[in-house]
Order: structure tokens, then sequence, then C-alpha cells
């Protein structure tokens, strides 16, 4: 069972870990922890409390907590998304959160909620985005990928958008292509 408990000691270690800080509004902070266990138990995997997830694994990969873009929304924004993860300065009070704009590419969003994306068109409900995430989704071809600085391995269909071990870009990522031979 999924409690609220756990996902905050998850959050918490890897803000840690990652060097970055959970928001320090609590009664914000409880919110988010809500929507992720709310998307764990939904799913079977905590996706971003902020972004409408389609309950399938391989369109949902680059977006569950934390994202592939929380890094560099932290870096650049001084938080993410959602803004569950701040940077020292806004845990501080130094600098406040900002709406950022969403850093998924357009072509994930077309590809899982179909042409535009969730709410690309004013009119967009959300009971359509669910309607468009519930078609079956397009063939996804799975590769395997592995960071060229510290060696980690993947397997899904981009690379990460950053390495969650040693930070390395997505640039530093090479597809491992694996060679089946027939045995004799």
């Amino acid at each position: 069972m999924i409690t609220l408990e756990k996902v905050r000691l998850r959050a918490e270690a890897d803000a840690r870990t990652n060097g970055c800080y959970l928001n320090p509004d609590s009664a914000f902070l409880n919110d988010l922890f809500e929507g992720l266990k709310e998307n764990e138990e939904r799913y079977g995997y905590p996706s971003c409390p902020c972004r409408l997830a389609t309950g399938k694994l391989e369109l949902d990969r680059d977006i569950i907590c934390p994202c592939d873009y929380r890094d560099p929304d932290v870096k650049e924004y001084g938080c993410c998304y959602c803004a569950l993860y701040v940077s020292k300065d806004v845990f501080e009070g130094k600098t406040t959160t900002q709406p950022i704009p969403e850093r998924r590419p357009k072509e994930k969003l077309e590809r899982t909620y179909g042409a535009g994306g969730v709410g690309a068109a004013p009119s967009a409900t959300l009971s359509q985005a669910r309607a468009a995430a519930s078609r079956e989704p397009p063939q996804i071809k799975l590769r395997m990928w592995y960071c060229k600085q510290c060696g980690y391995v993947c397997f899904r269909e981009d690379p990460p958008y950053i390495c969650p071990i040693c930070k390395a870009k997505k640039e530093m990522f090479a597809e491992l292509q694996v060679r089946v031979d027939a045995q004799g």
C-alpha cells in the first residue's frame, strides 16, 4: 500500500541526493504528495501530479516523478514544472517560484494526446484529453541507451533528458545495438 509518508520519504531522499529541495509551502507540498500517491495507485507508477498521464507506462516514462525535465527546470527557473522540487534560493525565500514553460517536447505531447497535444487548443477539455489518452497508442520502439559518461543503461524509446546518475545531458547518451546470433 502506498502511503503519503512513503511518497514524502521518497521525494525527500531524491531531493537530498540530487541537490534540490522540496517546496517550503507545506500545504502545497502535501497536495502534490496526494497527487503522486493517487497517480501511483491509479497507474502503478508515480507520474507527475502536474501533467495528465495516459496510464500507459511507455508514453508516460518521461513524466514519472522526478520527471526528465526536473533538473533543467530547477536550474533554469528555480523549480520544476509543478514546483515540487525547488532550488536552494527558492527554499530559503530569496526568490519565488513562477510559472515555467512546458519543456516536454511537442512530438511527445502529440503522440500521447493527438495533434496539438493537451491544452493546445483553448477549447480542449480534460475529458477530451482523457478520451485522446484512452485511444490505442502508436507502436513504440523501445531501445537500449547508455550514458557515455557514467555507464547508466536504460530501456526506453528516447534517452532521458538528463542522466539520473551523473546529470549528463541527453546528447551524452548513445544507443546500444543488441545483436542476437542464431545458435546452431
